[in-house]
């Protein structure tokens, strides 16, 4: 007697599957049925910049938060105490918080986010601002892509943004650079490059720096750049006493801020005709 072939079918969903045949014991015992499931989505959940907001959510971002139980973070004791402000009342060990750091490679991201492949949603919580914007957690977002898992961000605040908002410089056409160099004579010539390509192409630039190198970076920017070059200073934005300024070369060296260890955004551009 002739031996059947064997067949594997993957299906959403098997009793759908098996209604398609007269009966299930009708199905061949050659045919294995296995269900394939949907990934889960992987949400980038943006977090408080200053204290204006204190620690609230969006509505619907909470609504989302609450339900989650893996998390992917930057650090854990920030993360819980963000969480709980928010009214998550899981308890955190019977959750997943998995922390992105130098070491997190080692470990593979592809293990942690085999659940949500598997079909369970996940967040990811930036620090500060805007998930992946400056921040670690563009790794993850990465992988997940890769995996085949949805990303889907989620509206919050980004202090980039808004700094470029509220400068007054070109919002068409901007690029953000991240850090400058620590040292300080290749902190210098990004300047001065940064400073030709805005007025070439009337471009604004924007970059940050650590809290405690932000004075100095200022000091640099006031003495090398033209007198009519425009630089916009977002400082602690969306706190009580942040702000956001532009002016003139010319005018920031006649003034004497202290942006030390204060978060600052810098803008670099020329004067829109």
């Amino acid at each position: 007697m002739k031996k059947a072939a064997s067949a594997v079918f993957f299906v959403l969903d098997r009793n759908e599957c098996c209604s398609t045949f007269t009966l299930a014991k009708n199905i061949p015992s050659s045919v294995t049925i296995m269900s394939k499931k949907n990934p889960g989505t992987l949400y980038l959940f943006p977090t408080p910049i200053g204290d204006l907001h204190q620690m609230e959510l969006i509505p619907y971002n909470n609504e989302l938060l609450l339900e989650l139980d893996i998390f992917f973070v930057e650090e854990l004791k920030t993360s819980r105490r963000y969480l709980r402000k928010n009214g998550y009342t899981k308890d955190f060990e019977e959750i997943t918080l998995n922390v992105i750091n130098e070491h997190s490679k080692e470990l593979g991201y592809e293990s942690w986010l085999k659940p949500i492949l598997e079909g369970k949603d996940g967040g990811l919580m930036s620090e500060a601002g805007m998930p992946c914007i400056a921040d670690p957690g563009a790794v993850i977002v990465a992988e997940a892509h890769r995996m085949g898992i949805p990303v889907v961000p989620l509206t919050g605040p980004s202090s980039i943004m808004l700094t470029l908002a509220a400068s007054g410089l070109n919002g068409q056409s901007f690029t953000f650079h991240g850090y400058l160099p620590r040292e300080r004579s290749e902190r210098m010539k990004k300047i001065k490059m940064l400073e030709r390509q805005s007025a070439e192409y009337k471009v604004t630039q924007l970059f940050m720096d650590a809290p405690y190198r932000s004075h100095h970076v200022y000091d640099d920017l006031r003495e090398h750049l033209q007198p009519t070059t425009l630089l916009c200073i977002g400082c602690d934005v969306h706190s009580q006493n942040g702000y956001v300024i532009t002016k003139t070369i010319a005018e920031w060296r006649e003034m004497n801020w202290d942006f030390n260890k204060r978060n600052v955004i810098f803008a670099v551009g020329v004067e829109k005709k």
